[in-house]
């Protein structure tokens, strides 16, 4: 969910620990703050560049060597991307039905920008029922393209001006910078949370209008310009879910009344539905200028006409929705989270687990030698090294170092090996400090005269 609030918020600029993020979200031409280190490359095409190179390096690595039970049982495991890899049986049956595969001139023709209407109308009714709108939503409102990145691409472009920014409590999903830097321009200023529950709290990492306020006089202060706050609901890497009442809280703060012609709510099917290669999302705004302007950029990031008549047959498909596909995999989530989370209380590690999501935030600050993002990535090297994969917590943008993200969603031989991994590595480093704790209190102490 993103909101604008027009001429709205400040705060001030966000921070890469352990590598510096080039100043291409300020204000003014970022060519002059950043050079490519390719001849062949802009300015521009040097900053997209810079992010695959320094974002990237892990997933490499891990496509080089992905573990496959036959062909390569030593490779990498995944437990790092959030994806729901559960349900692909599920999935393949019902998009392999006879009702998935009908072919008519018109999806093979240039569609209207928003959307087919008979998927724009589909969305409107699917999102009227499950997420209980008190009145049903609008097809006119519906914009539908190639997932969520590209909707926050399109959101940032045509909301902000350049340098200017949205709020964004963090830890968050870091590709969102990514999103919302390389078209637009545009900055992402946190709300860094805590883990430690202090004053009103109730929980660790819990966003409060305070802390919201908080940010946004810092923001001003430094003359930082921001037209929104980004919310995220399930939140990740937290796997929180938004009361209504603090949902309400936001909104008010953000506008100090909700105003529906400034929140505009996103939705995809890559969580949901588990289905992030298909790429869809869809943009509900009730602002004709935000829909049109959206409507513009989905030439360069639409969807395929066989595409979106495969997605609005299964979203009117409410009786395998409800019947098959929502409780088996509810089921299957609820098998994996549980052994994951007991493995996790059987090597004594601490962790949060909200209600939602497909990954646990689990704290490792106990295995770092120093509490430094450094050591936070050596860890993490350490993992792969040992073929499993997980995010750490500064790619979230988490102030505290050791707090790493471990997705459950993947079959259950894969999930078991990659536990064993986590724990090789884990208890290597338990006994690694045992080791140095013991020589430490056997050295001979200096004698003094």
């Amino acid at each position: 969910m993103l909101l604008n609030y027009g001429d709205g918020l400040e705060r001030e600029r966000s921070r890469k620990p352990d590598q510096k993020l080039p100043e291409f979200c300020a204000v003014g031409d970022p060519a002059a703050m950043f050079s490519s280190n390719s001849s062949y490359l802009s300015s521009r095409g040097g900053i997209i560049k810079w992010f695959w190179d320094s974002a990237e390096e892990g997933y490499r690595t891990y496509h080089m060597d992905e573990y496959d039970e036959d062909k390569n049982p030593s490779g990498i495991i995944n437990l790092g991307t959030s994806e729901n890899k559960l349900c692909f049986d599920l999935l393949s049956r019902r998009l392999s039905q006879s009702d998935m595969l009908r072919v008519e001139p018109s999806l093979l023709q240039y569609p209207d920008w928003r959307g087919h209407l008979f998927l724009r109308e589909e969305v409107a009714r699917f999102l009227s029922f499950y997420c209980k709108s008190p009145a049903p939503l609008k097809p006119e409102n519906v914009v539908v393209l190639n997932g969520c990145a590209s909707l926050f691409s399109a959101l940032a472009t045509v909301l902000c001006e350049v340098g200017e920014a949205f709020l964004i409590p963090a830890p968050y999903y870091g590709a969102i910078t990514q999103h919302v830097c390389l078209y637009g321009n545009v900055r992402l200023v946190c709300v860094h949370l805590d883990s430690e529950v202090t004053g009103l709290d109730t929980r660790p990492f819990q966003l409060t209008v305070e802390k919201l306020e908080m940010a946004l006089q810092r923001a001003h202060s430094e003359g930082v310009k921001v037209k929104g706050l980004i919310l995220i609901n399930p939140h990740n890497p937290l796997g929180d879910i938004y009361s209504p009442g603090e949902l309400r809280d936001y909104l008010e703060f953000a506008k100090r009344l909700p105003d529906p012609q400034r929140t505009h709510v996103m939705w995809a099917t890559s969580k949901d539905f588990g289905m992030s290669g298909l790429r869809f999302g869809t943009l509900y705004t009730e602002n004709r200028d935000v829909a049109t302007a959206v409507a513009s950029l989905c030439r360069y990031h639409g969807l395929s006409g066989l595409v979106q008549y495969q997605m609005a047959q299964l979203l009117q498909d409410r009786d395998w929705i409800n019947q098959v596909y929502l409780p088996e995999n509810h089921a299957r989530l609820k098998a994996a989270h549980t052994y994951v989370t007991g493995e996790l209380r059987a090597l004594g590690i601490p962790f949060l687990s909200g209600g939602a999501g497909f990954f646990i935030w689990v704290d490792l600050r106990k295995y770092l030698p120093e509490a430094t993002f450094k050591e936070e990535m050596l860890l993490w090297r350490c993992f792969l090294d040992n073929k499993v994969l997980l995010s750490c917590g500064k790619t979230f943008e988490c102030k505290e170092p050791g707090w790493f993200r471990l997705v459950f969603s993947d079959k259950a031989h894969r999930l078991c090996l990659g536990m064993q991994r986590v724990r090789q590595v884990l208890e290597g480093k338990s006994q690694a400090a045992e080791a140095r704790s013991s020589h430490q209190s056997q050295e001979p102490r200096s004698q003094h005269r």
